[in-house]
Formats: C-alpha cells, structure tokens, sequence
C-alpha cells in the first residue's frame, strides 16, 4: 500500500473514495489524518466531540471490509455529523446545557445509513442550540480545545460568523476538516452556512430523509441534508441518506432512494431558470448581487435561459415562520423538562418548581424566545389569528412556487442577502431572522435547494447561488449544479492558512 497522506484533504469524496478502493491508502491513515486536523484547527470550534478511539475502531473495519474487496460507495470515507443527530459513540447535546452529557443508546437512521454505506464516523458538530439560529453563536456547549462555549469562526475571515445553524458543519468542510459532513435544514441551515462558507449544501424535498433521531425543532420543516465542497460529492452522500424509513419516521415518504450521482452529467442546454424578482430588490447586497448575477451568465453560457418569474409572498415568509417553527419548538421541546433525561436543576420545592427551575437553567435566550412565542401563537384566543392564519399562507407559498414552476425548470437567486457579517454583528434577533429571507420560501413549500459557491464579495467572503428545484427534483438541481462547477473553481479555493 503507497502512503500519500499529507494530501488527503484536499482529495474530494469521490476521489477519496477511489483511493482508499485502491488501497492507495488505508482507512485508519485517512481518519488520523482528519483527525489531527481537527486537533490542529480546533481555534475554529467547529467540532464539539471527538472519540479517537470509536473512530479507529470503524476505520479497521473499514479497512478488513476493502481488503476483502467488499467496499461500498463511502467506505473509509472519514465524515462527521451535526451534534443534532443522535450517536451511540458519541455524546449528543444539541448545543444545549439541557443536554450535557446526554449519550444517546441509539444512532440517528441518517447516521446508520452513512455507516452501512462504510462512512467513519470523526466527531460531532457544532450548532446552534436545537438549531435555532443564524450566526452559530447560540451554543452552549464548549467546543473541542475549549472551556467554555464559543462561537464557531469562519475560516475565510475568524471575526466572521459562519452562519447556522449548520456552522459547524460548514466550518468542517471549508477548513477541510472533513471531506463531507451532515447538516439540518429548517429554514436554510443548510444552505445559509454553505453560502457564508464558500462549500456546497442540499437540503431534500421534505421527507426525503428520515428524521429519526435527529433532535426535533419544527417538525413539519426539519430534514437532514450533506455538505460538502462539490454537488458531486454531496449527491454521493445524498444517495446513501434518502430513503422510505415508515416503521420510524411517519412523515418519511414512501419513495425509493435514488442513485443521484447517475443523473450529474445531464446537459443543461435549454435549462429554463427562473429568476424572481422578489430575490433581488433592495435588501440584496451590491457585492451578493454581482456574484450573482455572474454566474447566472455563466449558466447562460452553458445553454440554460433565464426566464423572469414571480414569488408574490417572499416578504411574508418571514412572519409566517416565526409563527409555525417557534409554535412546532414549544411543542417539541416540551420533552426537556428534568424527568427523564438531560439536565435537572439541583435546588427545587415540587415538581412544578423543578419544571420551571430546570428549563430557565437549561435552555438560552433564543430557545426560550422561540418558546414563548410559540406558546403564545397557540394560545386561546391567539391561534386562529396567528397560526392558523400562518398555515394558510404557508399554503400560498407553496401554490406560488407551482406557479413559478409552469414557467421554469429550476429557480435562481442568492442564498443569502448578504456575506458573512462580524461576529457579535447582529445582536437584535429581528436581523438575524431576515436573513433568511431568500432560503424561508422553499422550506415552507418543501421543496428541494441547495447553495454553491458563485464568487466572492466584500472583503473576500464568499457568496453562494441559491438553486430551488421542484418536488423529487433533486438531480435536476445537482446536475446543474455540477455543470456550473465544471466551469468554474469556486468550489475549489479554500481560505487561506487552512492548506496545512
């Protein structure tokens, strides 16, 4: 076996994946190798857990399964999963006080399904806590070489957030941490970080993936997608992920998985994308607008047209889903209350007094507010004029898209309003929330989307093209996709001082 480490992490999955086919090296070289990166950048706080010793362990028998010439398309593969999916090996808090120290006895059906496709597990992600957030700077748990919580850097620019709440994931990529890594998307946590990180992410249609032991925040709006740094390595990943899990997740839809890597080398000639006004009024940043508009060109040089739509209801998704998400949260994580799991507060008089006590320790101020929004939403006298009146838009947005889809094979725009803002930068919750304002719509229709890299902006920061596609029409969407990334190197450039 020839030894070719120092430059494993700049081999992308594919790549990675043919090399350790040949034996060119082995599984236990790569994960230490990505392991003593980890170690190396862990300024970053990209990685909230590690379990050196669980690792090898999957690593040698990653290697016994090459050797005996029984590979599959992830084998050896070194990735790490956003500290939102439970692992047994591993512990899993949510970035959440509520949760120290929880050990799940279980692992996620995405987690399961990436390991029986031969992916080694490196360590847990940071994130937002239960995923509530834009910024990653809503943790409570103390990243690997630290001791205390701290928000996760963005390698491009280390006074910069890296967005969320997938910051950790998107951090691990850019940084060449991890080949490949697993996000959530609620509302563009995938897609939002992918963006302010220079990296690419795909969040399924909803129900694509099964959300089984990943940590509920909005039900009805969650799904599990990969990050990586091409939309040939994440349809790779995407491939092992999907698929019908109906004896444990009821909103897992009853649809094959699919090959999405078969469909990467489609033409693109004649590709109608819709481009909406709504995308690029005033709120855009000049410099995001640019990128932009660039590689929209580029795609016009590829033989796609671009087509004018409309998305009518863009500015009210905003207010739409901050009444649906935080009155799913209060819901969902009404679970945490010191009975059976997660953290109890030590000093309490009855049962309600450990309630109340347990739950103003455990969660942080964006949870809490997400929570008593939620609450409130619900209320009597409150729900039929808040969240049913929610629901109904949320309807109308879907009905817009289909509109729009008459017109268009895919739809274009950025992912977000802006780049990556200084860290501490946005400190008045309302600013955060609107900078979900271009990855807001397609998560409430449920449909599939994703981000690519597209150029760069102020200050040398990246800026990612948004790319939503029909229902089920995720190889649509990573087709073009690659071709953009065949005629460009965005996806290539790395942040300086992260090439050793």
């Amino acid at each position: 076996m020839t030894s070719h480490s120092t430059d494993l992490h700049d081999l992308s999955v594919t790549a990675l994946a043919a090399r350790l086919r040949d034996r060119q090296v082995s599984a236990v070289e790569t994960a230490e190798h990505f392991l003593a990166r980890a170690k190396a950048h862990q300024h970053l706080g990209a990685y909230v857990a590690l379990n050196e010793e669980a690792t090898l362990t999957q690593a040698r028998a990653a290697d016994a399964q090459l050797a005996a010439g029984k590979a599959g398309a992830l084998t050896g593969v070194p990735i790490a999963h956003k500290d939102i999916f439970v692992t047994r090996a591993f512990p899993t808090t949510a970035g959440s006080k509520m949760l120290a120290g929880y050990q799940s006895p279980f692992d996620a059906t995405v987690v399961t399904r990436l390991a029986d496709a031969g992916a080694v597990t490196l360590g847990k992600l940071n994130c937002d806590e239960f995923a509530m957030g834009s910024a990653n700077e809503n943790s409570a748990v103390a990243p690997v070489g630290f001791d205390a919580p701290a928000p996760v850097r963005n390698p491009w620019d280390l006074s910069r957030v890296p967005g969320g709440s997938s910051g950790g994931s998107a951090v691990a990529v850019a940084a060449r941490l991890a080949p490949a890594v697993t996000g959530t998307d609620t509302g563009g946590s995938i897609r939002q970080p992918a963006s302010f990180c220079g990296i690419t992410g795909i969040k399924p249609t909803y129900g694509r993936a099964s959300r089984y032991g990943m940590i509920a925040f909005a039900s009805s709006l969650d799904q599990a997608g990969p990050m990586a740094r091409s939309a040939e390595d994440c349809a790779l990943l995407l491939s092992e992920m999907c698929g019908p899990d109906p004896d444990r997740d009821s909103t897992s839809l009853d649809r094959p998985a699919e090959n999405f890597s078969a469909a990467l080398n489609e033409g693109i000639a004649g590709l109608r994308i819709g481009i909406p006004a709504e995308f690029f009024g005033d709120g855009l940043a000049p410099d995001v607008r640019a990128a932009v508009d660039a590689a929209l060109q580029e795609y016009v040089k590829l033989g796609a047209t671009l087509v004018p739509i409309q998305l009518p209801r863009t500015e009210l998704s905003i207010p739409v889903y901050y009444i649906l998400a935080p009155a799913e949260a209060s819901s969902n994580l009404s679970r945490f209350d010191g009975v059976k799991f997660g953290h109890r507060a030590k000093d309490y008089t009855d049962l309600v007094d450990m309630y109340k006590k347990t739950r103003a320790e455990g969660f942080g101020d964006e949870v809490k507010r997400r929570i008593m929004i939620g609450a409130y939403v619900l209320s009597e006298g409150y729900y039929d004029a808040y969240y049913l009146q929610a629901q109904k838009i949320r309807r109308m947005i879907a009905d817009d898209f289909q509109a729009a889809f008459q017109h268009c094979d895919v739809i274009a725009g950025p992912a977000a309003p802006t780049v990556a803002w200084q860290l501490g930068g946005k400190s008045d919750p309302l600013a955060n929330y609107l900078a979900d304002i271009y990855t807001l719509p397609a998560s409430l229709a449920g449909l599939p989307g994703m981000s690519l890299p597209a150029g760069f902006g102020e200050g040398g920061m990246p800026v990612g093209l948004q790319l939503i596609g029909n229902y089920f029409r995720e190889g649509q969407l990573l087709s073009a996709a690659h071709r953009f990334q065949q005629a460009t190197d965005f996806h290539l450039r790395q942040p300086a001082g992260m090439t050793q």
